[in-house]
This record gives C-alpha cells, sequence and structure tokens, in this order.
C-alpha cells in the first residue's frame, strides 16, 4: 500500500489532480494502509501482550504503554486510527485537498509508525 503512495505523482498538485483517479487511488491505499498497521498493531498486543483491544485508538495506547511506540509515534498512530475512521465512516467530510496533504506530508510518520513495531517483532 505505502508503495501504491509513492508511485502517485504527490511531489505535483496539480499533476496528482489532473488524473481523477489518482485521489481515488490515494484514499484506497491510504486506507488499506492505515488498516494493515492497526492489523498489526493489533497482532503485537495480542500475541506478543496478551491483550486483546478492540479499537484502533486503543491499539495505539496499548503499543505505546508496551513500549513497542514512543509517546511521539503512539500519538502519530491515535492521530493515524481517527483518520481511518474518518475515511470509513465520515468520508463525506474528507476532500480531495485534505486526501492529497495527509498523503503528501505524513507518508513518512506512518513508515515511522511501521519501522517501531516491524524493529519490536525482530526483538533486541
Amino acid at each position: 500500500m505505502l508503495e501504491g503512495l509513492r508511485q502517485l505523482p504527490l511531489e505535483d498538485e496539480k499533476l496528482f489532480f489532473s488524473d481523477p483517479r489518482n485521489p481515488a487511488a490515494a484514499e484506497s491505499y491510504l486506507r488499506r494502509a492505515l488498516e494493515a498497521l492497526m492489523d498489526l498493531g493489533r497482532h503485537i498486543l495480542a500475541k506478543g501482550f496478551g491483550q486483546p483491544v478492540t479499537s484502533y485508538k486503543e491499539i495505539a495506547q496499548g503499543l505505546e504503554e508496551k513500549g513497542v511506540l514512543s509517546k511521539e509515534l503512539g500519538a502519530v498512530m491515535r492521530k493515524m486510527a481517527g483518520y481511518r475512521t474518518r475515511m470509513v465512516h465520515f468520508y463525506h467530510e474528507i476532500g480531495s485537498k485534505e486526501l492529497y496533504s495527509i498523503c503528501k506530508d505524513h507518508l513518512e510518520e506512518i513508515e515511522e509508525v511501521l519501522d517501531e513495531m516491524i524493529k519490536w517483532t525482530k526483538g533486541p
């Protein structure tokens, strides 16, 4: 999913919006990337700590409490969880400009959270 986002023309807003398929692709890639990230977090908490969680924000909080994520990355993941919820349940509130901005300006944060979780799975 992240690779799909990287392949979009995020460096040029005009180019991004010149093809109406780009916002649709960005929405799909971003939503699936966030869901995969949350699923990995849920798996870490369940298998690594025996901690069941139900909401995406609880996943972020649990990963922070268990030391899988730093306080800063836990906050980033909580923000991502909220955004994913908006994408799925309040999609009519999210405009293409906001979607473009998130993909352009926050992709690196998603990668940082993923990297920290992968690092934890590999152990010390």
